[in-house]
């Protein structure tokens, strides 16, 4: 399946059954406690990522949350 994330396109190897929005943020690495997800201009509430499912030509915009003072 290709998306784009961050304005970069990306395969990742998840079928279409399997392509929950979580899955593929744990694919690529990212931390859940850590970023906010927009998807196709939508911000998804990390309590919904194990529901939404990705589809081939999807669009995630992903910012990190970085503490300091």
């Amino acid at each position: 399946m290709k998306i784009r994330v961050n304005g970069e396109e990306k395969k990742i190897e998840l079928d279409q059954e399997n392509a929950l929005l979580s899955k593929a943020l744990h694919h690529m690495g990212y931390k859940p406690n850590t970023i906010v997800v927009e998807l196709n201009n939508l911000i998804i509430n990390s309590m919904k990522w194990e529901k939404v499912k990705l589809k081939d030509g999807d669009n995630l915009e992903i910012v990190s949350i970085v503490g300091g003072g």
